[in-house]
């Protein structure tokens, strides 16, 4: 999209520079100078007025020296050295469009070639950075596939440790009952033994005599 409108940008500021062109080498020229209006030939006569007799005529786009001017016509000298009159009108102060066109053209072929080359490089330039978005996206997606697998790995860990905390839990607990249970039957067997040891009988100590 950019390298499109770079195009038109560039083709329109071609033809501007054409134009310059075009009016500067028109204003270079010399006062004295003028040229045939385009159209197919011009009709010219040897007097300023209509009713001069046609004495031949000029090729559309001819290149005439004005030597004066006399009501509606102007008195010129032609390429080959004839000097006849034509009407004003049928003349204008810059080449003809027959004259221009080659140039013109050149300049255009030139142009364009030099815009074919900044559209090559900027398609090689766009081809560049799209290559590199690729690239990177690529890598992005990778990085958020590790990202989940991550996530996910993380997850079943936090089960695993809270699995071990409540076998760990249940174990506290075991072990406290047996405490218990250990604690509550040395209890009991003293109890017993207390119970029981008054209940038996005692064997009677002998007096030790002295003779």
């Amino acid at each position: 999209m950019r390298a499109t409108q770079f195009c038109h940008r560039y083709r329109a500021v071609a033809a501007g520079v054409l134009v310059s062109v075009w009016c500067v080498n028109a204003a270079a020229q010399s006062d004295n100078d003028a040229w045939v209006s385009d159209e197919l030939s011009t009709f010219v006569r040897s007097g300023p007025t209509d009713g001069y007799r046609i004495v031949g005529t000029l090729t559309a786009g001819e290149q005439v020296q004005v030597l004066e001017t006399s009501g509606d016509y102007t008195r010129v000298r032609g390429d080959g050295g004839d000097v006849v009159w034509i009407l004003s009108d049928e003349l204008q102060q810059t080449p003809s469009a027959t004259e221009q066109l080659p140039e013109l053209e050149s300049r255009v072929e030139a142009l364009t070639d030099e815009l074919d080359g900044i559209n090559e490089q900027w398609e090689q330039r766009v081809e560049t950075m799209r290559t590199t978005l690729d690239a990177r996206e690529q890598r992005i997606d990778q990085l958020e596939a590790r990202n989940n697998q991550l996530g996910s790995d993380a997850d079943e860990a936090s089960e695993q440790v809270r699995a071990l905390q409540a076998r760990l839990d249940t174990q506290e607990e075991d072990l406290l009952i047996r405490y218990f249970m250990y604690g509550g039957g040395v209890a009991g067997a003293g109890l017993v033994v207390g119970l029981i040891v008054p209940h038996l009988p005692r064997r009677r100590k002998k007096r030790d005599r002295w003779f």
